[in-house]
């Protein structure tokens, strides 16, 4: 039985609560769900130590991505990350991390007293979008890296870019490394004429957040762990350290019925990628914004086609400025917008009208336009040599001071835009005139960040 079928008809039955939640089971306006939400009680599971419905719904959803176990994560998944890391790298060792990898695993970093070695991908000509990790990079990371624990890869990246991660596991696994991949944007790969996803590319651990693409609430996410280098109990041991002990059935409910609606109903993501390749075709009459496909740059392995990137280069508009455009002038919001793009996210809920309202506005946004000299796109500077790990950079005495005077300074804060939330700045990082620069070109066309930040004293 289905969770959320249970979940009805046990609210049928007329049962007395006393336990919690303390609404007792009676909705108001401002208790969304509250007829369904339960706590641990008989017949319905514990997700902490799963044993009847809950075990065979996470078993249900490790059939539908192909692995070989799978859990559901209520604190989305920066709670997956974390646990993952946790999991799999013990205090104080070291990790090959992707440069262009979600706050969430340099929290983990920081926590776990981790030693990262950063791994900065090429980026996609003209755009200011990092493109994939190469294996290659990995392999000959691990040649000169002795005693590296873990391998964290961010794919697809918040742009849709998607790195070989069947070439990268091949290439951690000749040096018995795991790979974990951060998908938290790509829980639908694999699925109808989508991209391969990373479970059957042959990860070790993939941490999905099922409502970023999928119809799933906020907040809920999905691990899935295979392979014999990550035992999946440590994993779970992990999980309930960063996991609520009063998981939301809810949510877990929305987890199942995702996983059900992937297995049982195909033709709805044949539908959406249908309408993606519609908008496509529509966008090929733009004049002067542009729709970006990363797969022309060579040094993308693949990307996922429903992140659509609108690049303003050579247009006289900002990205900031385009997003505002729309959300004014049009009545549409995006999900984030760099200094030369705008990235608009679609999902399983996507339908035609939005594509068609979507593509309206910028044909018209497009015919205001002019074709101005491209600027040189404002490419991410590599990362500085880490003088400190960070959790040593964070503990260390600092303080408070302007972006404009930290030159040369030590780092003892992060500094992101969110979204996407990837540091621009890393604990431990001497910050120098190029990352400044850098700040202050993001800064200058219309991206919010900080102009502080806390250096060692």
């Amino acid at each position: 039985m289905r969770l959320y079928d249970a979940l009805s008809a046990y609210s049928r039955t007329g049962a007395v609560p006393l336990h919690m939640p303390g609404h007792k089971r009676r909705p108001e306006d401002y208790l969304v769900g509250a007829a369904l939400d339960i706590t641990e009680i008989d017949g319905f599971d514990n997700l902490h130590q799963p044993e009847g419905l809950l075990r065979d719904a996470m078993a249900y959803a490790a059939g539908v991505w192909g692995a070989e176990h799978s859990a559901f994560c209520v604190n989305g998944s920066t709670g997956g990350i974390l646990s993952a890391i946790h999991a799999c790298a013990g205090r104080g060792e070291k990790i090959l991390v992707a440069r262009n990898c979600h706050k969430s695993v340099w929290y983990a970093i920081e926590l776990c007293r981790l030693t990262p070695v950063v791994l900065t991908p090429p980026m996609v000509e003209d755009t200011g979008i990092f493109a994939s990790i190469p294996p290659k990079m990995v392999e000959d990371a691990l040649q000169m890296e002795e005693n590296v624990a873990l391998v964290v890869i961010t794919s697809p990246t918040y742009e849709g870019v998607i790195s070989d991660i069947a070439g990268i596991s091949a290439a951690a696994h000749r040096h018995g490394v795991p790979v974990l991949v951060d998908e938290a944007h790509g829980a639908h790969l694999g699925f109808g004429p989508f991209p391969l996803g990373a479970v059957r590319a042959g990860a070790d651990i993939v941490i999905q957040s099922l409502h970023k693409t999928l119809p799933s609430l906020t907040q809920t996410a999905i691990a899935h762990v295979q392979g014999n280098l990550v035992e999946f109990g440590a994993f779970l041991r992990s999980k309930n350290i960063f996991e609520t002990s009063s998981p939301s059935y809810l949510l877990m409910a929305s987890c199942d019925g995702c996983a059900h609606l992937l297995a049982e109903r195909p033709a709805q993501i044949e539908a959406w990628y249908a309408i993606l390749a519609d908008f496509s075709a529509q966008m090929q009459t733009l004049r002067h914004l542009r729709l970006l496909c990363p797969t022309d740059s060579p040094a993308v392995f693949s990307a996922d086609p429903s992140k659509l990137i609108v690049s303003v280069r050579g247009t006289g508009l900002t990205g900031p400025a385009l997003l505002d455009r729309l959300r004014r002038e049009f009545g549409i919001e995006l999900e984030m917008a760099s200094a030369d793009y705008a990235l608009a996210m679609t999902g399983l809920g996507t339908v035609p009208e939005h594509l068609d309202a979507f593509a309206g506005a910028l044909l018209a946004i497009d015919a205001t336009c002019r074709t101005l000299p491209a600027d040189k796109p404002i490419d991410t500077p590599p990362v500085p040599h880490l003088c400190l790990r960070p959790a040593d950079a964070i503990s260390a005495p600092q303080a408070d001071c302007p972006l404009h005077a930290a030159e040369g300074k030590i780092a003892a804060g992060y500094l992101w835009a969110y979204p996407p939330g990837i540091p621009l700045i890393l604990p431990g990082q001497r910050i120098d005139a190029a990352t400044l620069a850098y700040l202050a070109a993001l800064r200058e066309n219309g991206v919010a960040l900080s102009d502080r930040i806390a250096v060692l004293l």
